[in-house]
């Protein structure tokens, strides 16, 4: 017989051990321990980069991009805690500082999940439901190996770009 879930409050999470947290209940997104191999960490950097010289490049765009599996509350009721591998942030949502918390306090503009070794096809299939559910305006999932980009946003279906093609963050 399993456990009935429980709902977590912000506080207590941050108490526990780095566990994902899936709609105020602690559930993880992978079914194995979080292992990034050498082309999850390149590419990560990479996209950091190319993330950090956007906004300059389509004025007036203000804002900034976090890297490192960044720890985002995505809604308070239920909690929703997610780490996201890069991630795009309004200039608001970034340096609101009223939770008094170290962690990104609201929606990113885009978030990008690189594969890695412990992820799942329903792992992340449920995590770019999530984010798309809440509000995420753009989901990236970069698969490093094949050196291609899903896109997911919730005005249609996916795209799939591959290193031939442009791609951009728009809207």
């Amino acid at each position: 017989m399993s456990a009935t879930p429980q709902e977590v409050t912000l506080e207590a999470f941050l108490a526990l051990p780095d566990d994902g947290v899936y709609r105020g209940r602690l559930r993880e997104f992978h079914e194995r321990p979080l292992l990034h191999d050498k082309w999850h960490s390149k590419t990560e950097a990479r996209i950091a980069h190319l993330l950090l010289d956007w906004p300059d490049q389509l004025p007036p765009r203000t804002g900034e991009v976090h890297s490192g599996e960044v720890g985002c509350v995505l809604q308070h009721y239920p909690l929703t805690k997610v780490g996201i591998d890069a991630a795009y942030f309004d200039d608001n949502v970034a340096n609101d500082e009223s939770s008094g918390s170290s962690l990104v306090n609201g929606l990113p503009i885009l978030a990008v999940e690189i594969l890695s070794p412990s992820d799942t096809v329903e792992g992340l299939s449920e995590k770019v439901e999530v984010y798309l559910a809440l509000g995420v305006a753009v989901v990236w999932i970069v698969d490093p190996r094949l050196q291609t980009i899903e896109v997911f946003n919730s005005d249609g279906e996916p795209h799939l770009f591959n290193t031939h093609q442009t791609l951009t963050a728009e809207p």
